[in-house]
């Protein structure tokens, strides 16, 4: 899986500096998309421009975005029973919300 923070679709960090860590609320999200035929084929991605949109606001931005692909017993176990004919997978969205900012 590829992903570019340039195609969101909303304003995104995938690290900020050490000095001023961001202020906003944590979200934490996981989808499950599917492959078919050993990986080549998908039949259900995760789309992150769907997922951080549901979390961001207008004017809103997130920051220390962290995106973690892995395969979890049960997705090794629906892969070993259909031989890899279905590899399930599990992707977690992680970070943290930022509200616009305030004028004084």
């Amino acid at each position: 899986m590829t992903f570019d923070a340039a195609d969101f679709g909303v304003p995104t960090s995938m690290a900020e500096a050490a000095q001023t860590p961001p202020q906003g609320t944590a979200f934490s999200v996981t989808k499950h998309p599917v492959y078919l035929l050993w990986g080549l084929a998908a039949a259900a991605r995760p789309n992150a421009e769907d997922v951080l949109a549901g979390q961001v606001g207008t004017g809103a931005r997130v920051a220390n975005l962290r995106i973690k692909v892995r395969s979890r017993w049960n997705d090794l176990l629906v892969t070993a029973l259909t031989a890899g004919l279905i590899t399930p997978r599990t992707v977690t969205f992680e970070g943290i919300v930022v509200p616009p900012a305030t004028a004084p």
